[in-house]
This record gives C-alpha cells, sequence and structure tokens, in this order.
C-alpha cells in the first residue's frame, strides 16, 4: 500500500484498525510514533547494486488506554511527513513492537482494516548467485502416460 493510497482508505474510516497476521488486532490505543522515509543501498550476493525506499510507520501501545488515533490526524500526521522529509508517494512499512523483537509488515487494506502482512527475505539475483532453479516434483501417482507413448499396460513392450 502506497501513501496516497492510506490517505484515500482513511478519508473513508471513523476507526483506524490494524490487524496482525495472525488475525490478533493492534490494541485501539495505539501510538503512530514515527512516520519516516528509510532509504536501503546495498549490495546483493549477485554484486548488483540497489536502492530501495520505503515509507516506514512505527505503531506502539502503552498504558494510555483512552487514546484513540483519528483518522484526519494521521492523514496530518502523513502529510506533514511527506512535506518536511520529501517523501514521495512510496509504498508503507510498519514496524510493530511484537513479543521479543520488533516486526516488520507490509500493509494492505480489506476494506475496513488495516491489515500487517508479513514480509520474507529472497535471494534478488538467484540467476547471478548460483542456487538451482528449484525442481519441479512430481508425485508417482501423478504421473500421467504420454498419448504416443509405445509403452502403456496394454503395449505388449516389457
Amino acid at each position: 500500500m502506497r501513501l496516497s493510497e492510506i490517505k484515500t482508505e482513511l478519508k473513508k474510516l471513523s476507526q483506524i484498525t490494524f490487524q496482525l497476521p495472525d488475525g490478533k488486532l493492534v490494541p485501539s490505543h495505539f501510538h503512530i510514533t514515527e512516520v519516516g522515509k528509510i532509504t536501503k543501498h546495498f549490495i546483493d550476493c549477485g554484486g548488483v547494486v540497489r536502492l530501495e525506499e520505503v515509507a516506514n510507520f512505527q505503531l506502539w501501545e502503552a498504558n494510555d488506554f483512552d487514546h484513540r488515533l483519528l483518522s484526519e490526524k494521521l492523514i496530518q500526521i502523513i502529510e506533514l511527513s511527506e512535506e518536511k522529509l520529501q517523501i514521495s508517494d512510496l509504498e508503507i512499512e510498519v514496524e510493530y513492537q511484537m513479543k521479543e523483537t520488533i516486526g516488520k509488515f507490509d500493509l494492505k487494506f480489506d476494506g475496513t482494516k488495516f491489515q500487517l502482512v508479513s514480509k520474507l527475505t529472497d535471494c534478488l539475483s538467484k540467476d547471478k548467485c548460483g542456487i538451482p532453479a528449484e525442481k519441479l516434483k512430481v508425485k508417482i501417482g501423478d504421473w500421467k502416460v504420454k498419448e504416443n507413448s509405445c509403452c502403456t499396460p496394454n503395449s505388449n513392450c516389457c
């Protein structure tokens, strides 16, 4: 989800809800403590230099149980960040404090809730780093005889 998309969806909502990948909801008294731009300049295992940028939201919950972030306020925070940090319409990454570490998530919207979607690592240069392509796995019972094969159960070839 991009910044322009979240602002569009926020305008339609009276309440902001974030859902974790396991289906649990982030407590409604969450704060967004940071909105920023993260730039990652790196070289992958194949020797390719890459530059990635994301808009970053940090969700945090405290003992402030009466706190509720309103859609209008979050839009103001996003727009101020875009102006002051010169953030373009970037994809959003969300940080959220998990039990033992900070989780990083992609963001989607299901029509009522913002969903924190698990991120996965991947090799970006599979063609250069020597990882073999995954072989097709076929179950023996799923094997089909070719129509023009001479070796079928009734062909008397054996």
